[in-house]
């Protein structure tokens, strides 16, 4: 068994006029609108995508030859210059 309950919402007269026109077009109760668009809505918000880090790199050839295979320390200390 579905429970309902009422409840009140307030949108602008022009959102209102658009769904109840949508529901007329659809056949379909403006409530049963409200509730599939809440639902898509929190649906696409509950799916996460993974994590992507933006491409932030430069132009170049990669490592100069002194540091290819070079700890990252190294490499680190170098870029640092002694701070």
């Amino acid at each position: 068994m579905v429970s309902r309950m009422k409840t009140t919402i307030e949108i602008t007269d022009e959102l209102l006029e658009r769904a109840r026109e949508a529901a007329r077009r659809e056949r379909t109760t403006l409530r049963s609108l409200v509730e599939e668009g809440l639902r898509l809505t929190l649906d696409r918000k509950n799916e996460r995508s993974a994590f992507r880090l933006r491409d932030e790199s430069v132009g170049g050839r990669g490592l100069t030859p002194e540091f290819q295979g070079a700890a990252w320390e190294r490499i680190r200390d170098a870029a640092y210059g002694g701070r």
